[in-house]
């Protein structure tokens, strides 16, 4: 694999440049973040943010699925 391909194949395989890739990939990544921190939270203080991590996780699972980025996933999965 080039140098080049690492930073282009993948963006590619889900129809995006690798700066749209970078951007979807970076705000996941931030989400993420949130979402461990509320679970950090709810180990300490079970009472507290009882819903937040598995919530955004389900909504950022919703979102990539449902995207054509999903569909090309799962299509080249199988």
């Amino acid at each position: 694999m080039t140098l080049k391909q690492h930073f282009t194949e993948h963006p590619a395989s889900v129809d995006e440049t690798y700066l749209e890739h970078f951007k979807v990939a970076a705000r996941f990544a931030r989400c993420l973040s949130i979402a461990a921190g509320a679970a950090a939270v709810h180990a300490i203080i079970p009472s507290m943010c009882t819903t937040t991590a598995s919530k955004r996780i389900c909504e950022l699972h919703s979102e990539m699925t449902a995207s054509k980025r999903g569909s090309n996933a799962l299509e080249s999965a199988a």
